[in-house]
């Protein structure tokens, strides 16, 4: 790439010899070659800078900043959950920007209010308990205020849910679910 352009470059000047042997021909060939490894290295510096773009070593460089790992398992996940966590200030007590921020924990996650003082964290998108919970508590916990009573609350099949669904209990069989993993199921689309 660059070797064709160093070519494109200086061949207007007359001063270099592009034959095949040529020593000029070879030494753009050499100089092309390392600004090509260079430029490789640019690219990846750059995207890795980026918190938008990082997929390896820019997200965990980020991620050593905070106290705890979030339970994110892909890289969009990461990268919004590290987003979340960078956007905590004095000012984020308001119930949009603790929901926000709760993010970070690397899952959605929502608190409500019940009562002054007592907030209810719900998983909406995990049937049951999610994965690595103890890990995704302790980062919620350090995200909210102390001063603030917490209860999680986790989310299981409803009867409703199954007769809106349409279940039978052939269905729930032929789908070789036990009754933990029917519990968990998302509830049917409507």
């Amino acid at each position: 790439m660059y070797e064709e352009y160093l070519r494109r470059l200086l061949e207007p000047l007359g001063v270099y010899a592009f034959t095949e042997n040529s020593i000029s021909g070879a030494e753009i060939c050499a100089l092309g070659a390392g600004l090509d490894a260079i430029g490789d290295q640019l690219e990846t510096a750059e995207k890795e800078a980026l918190t938008a773009t990082a997929e390896e070593e820019g997200l965990r460089r980020r991620e050593n900043l905070f106290a705890r790992r979030s339970a994110a398992a892909t890289a969009e996940d990461r990268r919004a959950a590290i987003a979340a966590l960078l956007q905590i200030d004095g000012d984020s007590l308001t119930p949009s920007d603790i929901n926000r921020t709760i993010l970070g924990c690397g899952i959605r996650a929502r608190a409500m209010e019940i009562d002054t003082g007592h907030l209810q964290v719900i998983f909406p998108d995990v049937g049951g308990v999610p994965a690595e919970f103890d890990q995704i508590r302790d980062i919620i916990l350090d995200i909210l205020p102390c001063h603030l009573e917490v209860e999680f609350y986790f989310r299981y099949m409803t009867w409703t849910e199954c007769e809106r669904g349409g279940y039978t209990w052939a269905m729930v069989e032929a789908a070789g679910h036990t009754w933990d993993t029917f519990q968990m199921a998302p509830p049917a689309e409507d």
